[in-house]
């Protein structure tokens, strides 16, 4: 894992969401825990597919 990508990535977060809260902007993200959670999972799942080296060929399934 590449934790300077990680890093510059929370720095743009935070920048974002700094931007966000000075503008009174909404974020576009759920503003509670269970919301990001919600978010969490969904990278949890992909990730464990992938790592499952699972796939369907969507293509293929419909005959495209």
């Amino acid at each position: 894992m590449n934790y300077e990508l990680v890093l510059l990535g929370l720095l743009t977060g935070a920048l974002t969401g700094g931007f966000f809260a000075l503008f009174d902007v909404p974020i576009p993200a759920p503003p509670e825990l269970p919301g990001l959670m919600g978010i969490v999972g969904i990278y949890l799942g992909y990730k464990i597919v992938q790592a499952l080296d699972l796939s369907v060929d969507l293509t293929g399934t419909f005959g495209l």
